[in-house]
């Protein structure tokens, strides 16, 4: 049962970020006009030139991860600041009736987190040894 629930949580967070980073290159989906300040830090992320390519090709990469199995716990730790900023984004400039999805990406991605773990210890131990 908890392999199931974690494939389910894997592909659902994997097929989100793998889309909406295509979208955000092929613009397939068509996305409301965001109301402001948030339109003022989308235009800001788009002016810079690379800083909007960055970020959709790190989702499209870090959602292929998640999504195909391969080096999830890698996928998961380049999405998770990703998701924090999301789950800010929606808070302070979008408003609370935007954060079902940030808070949905945020239960997914600490629950990933909890099953991976292990492959984490090494990264989080307080001291480690020079190999």
């Amino acid at each position: 049962m908890k392999s199931k629930i974690a494939l389910a949580a894997r592909i659902l967070l994997g097929l989100v970020f793998t889309v909406f980073g295509l979208n955000g290159f092929l613009q397939f989906i068509p996305m409301p006009p965001p109301p402001q300040p948030a339109a003022d830090f989308f235009t800001a992320m788009v002016k810079t030139g690379y800083f909007f390519p960055l970020l959709k090709v790190t989702e499209i990469v870090a959602g292929v991860m998640v999504l195909t199995g391969f080096f999830v716990p890698l996928g998961l730790v380049l999405l998770a600041p990703i998701i924090v900023q999301i789950f800010f984004f929606h808070l302070f400039l979008e408003g609370l009736p935007t954060m079902g999805m940030p808070v949905v990406l945020v239960i997914i991605e600490a629950y990933l987190a909890y099953i991976y773990k292990d492959s984490f210890k090494g990264v989080l131990a307080a001291k480690s040894d020079i190999s």
